[in-house]
């Protein structure tokens, strides 16, 4: 019953710190606050785990292809052994040998990446540096979150008057705004990540 949730106040009290009106007013606040928190944090949970698996994909397939930026030194080094190896049996047999080097083929110093390598990896990169945005950002707006709902002592004038300060920081901040454009940003993200997929596939 409201009038027992929140008794009169004496004559000329009704304006003191711990009067009804901010009683009710803090209650107000509780309600509406434990509201834009609980779709926040759901939003901001669910984009935390799908960032970290999502990124983890992704540096998955920059392993893979960021090797083909550079010679393969390993099949340099098996080239050059085998260049040697003819070059002492054609020694010991006497019989003349083409001494051209190895390493001056275009497979070792005019090595140079082909524009699909260097698209798929420029893709991956830029979403994967997208997605670890995302869930950097994230984890600040759970702890704004975390922060703007922590209880605070005092008289209910006191409360309410901290929370109004907390929350008009909350909107100066454009908090809400950074937490709806997450998903618009893991989103980019992923779509960044299809288009270098493509391409990759389109090389095999």
């Amino acid at each position: 019953d409201y009038e027992q949730k929140y008794p009169p106040d004496p004559i000329y009290e009704e304006a003191q710190p711990n009067s009804r009106v901010w009683r009710m007013c803090l209650d107000e606040f509780q309600i509406f606050d434990s509201d834009l928190a609980e779709d926040a944090r759901d939003t901001v949970d669910v984009l935390l785990v799908f960032a970290g698996l999502f990124s983890a994909v992704v540096t998955a397939f920059l392993i893979e292809t960021a090797a083909k930026l550079e010679p393969d030194y390993v099949q340099l080094s098996s080239s050059i052994l085998y260049e040697i190896l003819i070059v002492q049996r054609a020694f010991v047999n006497g019989s003349a040998v083409d001494l051209d080097p190895v390493v001056s083929s275009p497979n070792a110093l005019d090595f140079s990446p082909t524009h699909a390598q260097l698209w798929i990896n420029g893709l991956w990169y830029t979403s994967l540096s997208l997605s670890l945005i995302t869930a950097l950002v994230a984890v600040l707006a759970k702890q704004w979150l975390h922060q703007y709902m922590s209880m605070t002592s005092g008289t209910p004038l006191h409360r309410s008057l901290f929370r109004q300060f907390r929350y008009e920081g909350l909107q100066a901040w454009r908090v809400p705004l950074i937490i709806g454009l997450l998903p618009v940003l893991m989103h980019l993200s992923l779509g960044i990540f299809f288009i270098g997929l493509i391409i990759f596939l389109a090389q095999l």
